[in-house]
């Protein structure tokens, strides 16, 4: 039987694409030139296709954190992409393609931890196909990515705000987006994300069945997590249309939920078969 040779693809070819993708971005602020720009989109759009094409053809278990964390590399890759091409005089890539290096980083060193396939308990018709297992992987996929996106934007606001504050000459550092524009980001993001991780987390609950140990469960650290990013979210929503409420508290709170969505996709899911 013939091989394809796409078959070959692995993380390390999307994941250096993005590392010289970001080397490339960073030599384009030190010496100004459209040929760094261009080879820097083209090693990016060569890494989101390949990181694409190993996801089609070795789907990981989103149950599992290395899969999660896979996938939310890829989600954050066509943010990288659009907003590089999108935003091509501002920086945007040198900001991103950190996190999304980092994640695939992070999936590797997870990668075999957990299972392959886990058992979400499916009940009956369904347990066929697991419709509803995809719909709740995939709704809170969307959800993290939500969550990233208003991260990134509340470390551009942060740094933004600080050179603003200490009157940084504009011509001396890396162009940021505006304020107003990174806290529109920020707000869509999080308004976004906020009804996708709670329709998600209640699907989860109802693919919930009588052989999963609830009593022990529901002390995991992704369950806890998990709720604790959920409560995360209306105190977000409170704080931005309270009056008075400085935005910078604002984008540290993104990051902490950030950094909550981490520690839930990277930890152990434990109602998904090998505890994974």
């Amino acid at each position: 039987m013939t091989v394809s040779p796409l078959q070959g693809i692995t993380t390390a070819c999307f994941g250096l694409s993005y590392l010289c993708a970001f080397l490339l971005e960073l030599a384009r602020y030190t010496r100004p030139g459209a040929v760094w720009r261009w080879a820097g989109v083209g090693f990016g759009a060569a890494g989101l296709a390949a990181h694409t094409l190993y996801l089609a053809l070795h789907p990981p278990a989103p149950a599992a954190a290395y899969g999660a964390l896979l996938l939310l590399a890829w989600v954050l890759a066509l943010v990288y992409l659009y907003g590089t091409v999108h935003y091509a005089d501002r920086a945007w890539a040198v900001f991103v393609l950190p996190v999304v290096i980092a994640l695939v980083g992070l999936s590797l060193a997870l990668a075999g931890t957990g299972a392959t396939d886990p058992d979400l308990g499916l009940p009956g018709w369904l347990s066929g196909d697991r419709f509803w297992g995809v719909v709740h992987g995939t709704l809170i996929l969307l959800a993290a990515g939500g969550v990233s996106v208003g991260f990134l934007t509340s470390v551009m606001y942060l740094v933004q705000a600080r050179r603003l504050r200490a009157k940084v000459n504009p011509g001396a550092v890396v162009p940021l987006l505006s304020l107003e524009r990174l806290e529109a980001w920020n707000r869509t993001a999080v308004n976004l994300a906020f009804p996708l991780l709670t329709a998600g987390l209640l699907v989860g609950t109802f693919l919930l069945r009588p052989a999963h140990d609830l009593g022990d469960n529901w002390l995991s650290l992704k369950v806890v997590s998990s709720a604790g990013l959920w409560l995360v979210f209306p105190v977000l929503t409170y704080l931005r249309y309270a009056t008075g409420v400085p935005p910078r508290r604002l984008a540290l709170l993104t990051v902490a939920a950030f950094a909550l969505t981490l520690v839930a996709l990277a930890a152990a899911h434990p109602f998904a078969g090998g505890g994974q």
